[in-house]
């Protein structure tokens, strides 16, 4: 469908913009200020583009807007499909690939934590440990509560593989504080009341 007025692409943007721009203050996730200049700049090359004369279509401006603002999660998303599946180089590839587009913060501790997730299933603990504790050394990245929860979790997990018991017990608190009621904050408390020696599993 073509737009017949220019200013339909500005509006939609700003909508666009305003939609995720909520959703992360309902995640208590903060605002990326990444994401908002690469939402105006891709809306502001639209309408430039309208305005000359050139024929955009709403929804191909919607998908390429899509893409370029949301491109870090789309690759994580995609690692996670392969890793699932058991393609773990593949998975392990599009992590790295995510890291290297230029993630804001948030996005970037996002791609760690999936990361060092996937290592632990790979049962490389001491890589998990390394990777996971990275994706913890900046707060200002305002990840959300569920992803707090799951790198703490995930952390402990990869510190009592790795011999860190100590460590271990304290990161599980940690994912339990985060965020109790979720599943790695339940994971968590019962990785607390087992015995060392038991079997664990890696919720995602």
């Amino acid at each position: 469908m073509k737009m017949e007025s220019p200013l339909a692409i500005p509006l939609v943007g700003l909508l666009y913009l305003l939609g995720f721009g909520a959703l992360s203050l309902v995640r208590r996730q903060g605002l990326s200020f990444r994401f908002a200049v690469e939402g105006l700049i891709v809306t502001a090359i639209g309408t430039g583009l309208r305005y000359a004369g050139v024929p955009v279509h709403l929804l191909v401006f919607l998908g390429v807007l899509y893409l370029v603002t949301m491109r870090v999660r789309l690759l994580v998303d995609l690692g996670n499909w392969f890793g699932e599946r058991s393609q773990r180089t593949r998975a392990m590839a599009l992590y790295r690939l995510a890291l290297r587009v230029r993630p804001d913060l948030r996005s970037r501790q996002i791609v760690l934590i999936n990361q060092g997730v996937a290592q632990l299933r790979n049962d490389n603990p001491e890589a998990a440990y390394h990777t996971l504790t990275e994706a913890l050394a900046d707060q200002d990245g305002q990840v959300g509560a569920q992803h707090l929860a799951a790198n703490y979790y995930n952390l402990g997990l990869a510190c009592r593989r790795s011999g860190r018991e100590a460590e271990a017990i304290r990161r599980f608190n940690e994912a339990v504080v985060a965020w109790p009621e979720s599943i790695y904050g339940i994971a968590a408390t019962l990785e607390l009341d087992k015995d060392k020696g038991g079997s664990t599993k890696t919720p995602r």
